[in-house]
């Protein structure tokens, strides 16, 4: 009987100690919520030991959502372009999400138009391997979009 969940029904608490320190084992509440609460006689070790298993199985299950970032200037030239728009490919064909911005330095804000024509052009350059997530978004000396790739 030792190690094993024992199912006592409905106790008071101090009859489940009692009961729990005549078998051996701890008496642990497994939702303190619940009216009345819920316990369980188990050994204490074990329990934080399946708990702790448990919670790595949930943790390795969960994808990480990777970003990465490719930044350009409002005259890039047409050479950078292609040779950035290959790592995008390669970015969005590993899974990771794409945040591709134009970032304008000095008086080069007025150029908005060519960063946003810039980052729509990439946009549909890579229609085929990713669909934009947000469209281009002014924010502060920055032009943003974001694009996820596709499913496979």
């Amino acid at each position: 009987m030792v190690g094993e969940n024992v199912e006592v029904g409905v106790y008071n608490l101090s009859k489940a100690l009692v009961l729990a320190g005549q078998i051996g084992l701890d008496l642990v509440e497994i939702s303190p919520k619940a009216s009345p609460p819920v316990c369980k006689i188990v050994d204490y070790k074990k329990f934080l030991y399946e708990q702790k298993k448990r919670e790595k199985n949930l943790k390795s299950k969960t994808t990480k959502v990777v970003v990465k970032e490719i930044r350009f200037g409002p005259q890039t030239d047409e050479h950078d372009y292609e040779f950035k728009k290959k790592h995008a490919i390669k970015f969005l064909n590993d899974g990771a999400k794409l945040k591709a911005f134009v970032f304008f330095k000095g008086r080069s804000i007025v150029f908005k138009e060519q960063g946003q024509i810039l980052l729509l052009r990439l946009a549909q350059d890579l229609e085929s391997f990713g669909k934009v997530e947000q469209l281009p978004q002014l924010e502060g000396k920055r032009m943003i979009m974001l694009i996820t790739p596709k499913k496979k």
